[in-house]
């Protein structure tokens, strides 16, 4: 998304008593960011008023709020900064936007929460495709949607780009929200249905990983308010139903420059083995609880084990028969992270790993 999108204001004017009267509407700006939890952070969000607001990320002012209540601060000194990155028209609202923030320590500085503000990705060469899997749950049954009460459904296999009222549950909110994203100026790539029953994927795609974190996160928030119409919630723990299912992950597709150009199969094979030699200092950033999805069963690696394979999607990192058949030009899609993990986090380490292995 660029920094600028379409302006809100509108002018509107009327003779009261003969004198000409201009009333200016206002815009809502809702200030989105991320929270101090551990080990999963959650979002939160105000809403700010302004007036003769240009629609530019610029003209966003800095804000602050109570880290007191986030645990991002103590109550003596309570005060955190919001600082806008990336804006987006929302939606949902007239004359409204969404803008993402960082989290800076009143003194300006990064907060220690603040993962975006690790990513060492400023000249944007750095590409993403995330694809962020979920289940969605209904509030009262805490099950998800096809789940019958004080049961199961039908074992895999039929779920997985399903057709029709048997196997398929929750389109609409899929599609409502895959429309919103795209109102939203986000680079939405897709949907599907997942393997498991009322699990769902949507794919984004960004050239340049704060852009790429900054999208997913907006369409996490879109996501999980739109939900709030229909007596749903989103549930991205990686193993959120024991059992014989497939758990949620959020598979990150990445290259660089030297990726997209080399030719050289020997370095696709340098960089595997870099990731290879930095598994905890992944798996520490790769989402809460993943030691439960990744078991080395339903289509992953063990989270003890590392390995890399060309189309193996049991693999650690799997390289795409795509890449191969461009003459080893293209991508690498790290199959590790789960669905509730922090997507700048994930692209700050794969980032530091790749170019270490040059």
């Amino acid at each position: 998304m660029t920094d600028s999108v379409n302006t809100c204001v509108f002018l509107i004017y009327y003779v009261s008593n003969n004198v000409l009267v201009v009333i200016m509407s206002k815009a809502k700006l809702e200030y989105i960011w991320l929270d101090g939890y551990i080990p999963t952070q959650n979002m939160r969000s105000k809403t700010k008023v302004v007036e003769d607001f240009s629609g530019k990320l610029e003209d966003c002012p800095i804000w602050c709020f109570d880290g007191s209540s986030t645990r991002q601060a103590e109550g003596n000194s309570s005060d955190c900064l919001l600082k806008p990155v990336a804006i987006y028209p929302d939606p949902m609202r007239e004359n409204g936007y969404l803008v993402m923030n960082e989290v800076l320590n009143p003194d300006s500085t990064p907060h220690e929460s603040n993962g975006r503000a690790t990513i060492d990705d400023d000249d944007n060469d750095f590409w993403f495709g995330f694809e962020q899997e979920y289940f969605i749950m209904d509030v009262d049954t805490q099950l998800p949607l096809g789940f019958p009460l004080g049961g199961y459904p039908g074992p895999q296999g039929l779920y997985y780009c399903s057709v029709g009222g048997k196997n398929t549950h929750g389109r609409h909110i899929v599609e409502e929200h895959a429309d919103q994203c795209l109102e939203a100026g986000i680079n939405f790539e897709g949907i599907n249905q997942e393997v498991a029953c009322g699990q769902w994927e949507f794919q984004l795609f960004s050239k340049g990983a704060k852009k790429a974190g900054d999208e997913m996160w907006i369409a996490r928030y879109l996501l999980d308010r739109l939900t709030e119409e229909y007596g749903y919630y989103i549930e991205y723990h990686p193993k959120p139903i024991k059992g014989d299912w497939n758990g949620s992950g959020m598979h990150a597709n990445f290259s660089d420059t030297i990726l997209r150009t080399c030719g050289d199969e020997k370095i696709f094979q340098k960089v595997c083995e870099s990731f290879g030699k930095n598994i905890e200092k992944h798996i520490s950033v790769y989402g809460a609880d993943n030691d439960q999805r990744l078991t080395g069963a339903h289509e992953t690696q063990s989270i003890n084990e590392f390995s890399y394979g060309v189309s193996d999607r049991g693999a650690s990192i799997r390289i795409p028969i795509g890449t191969v058949k461009e003459g080893w030009k293209g991508r690498l899609e790290d199959r590790r992270p789960a669905s509730n993990a922090d997507p700048y986090k994930i692209a700050s380490v794969i980032i530091t790993t790749t170019k270490s292995a040059y």
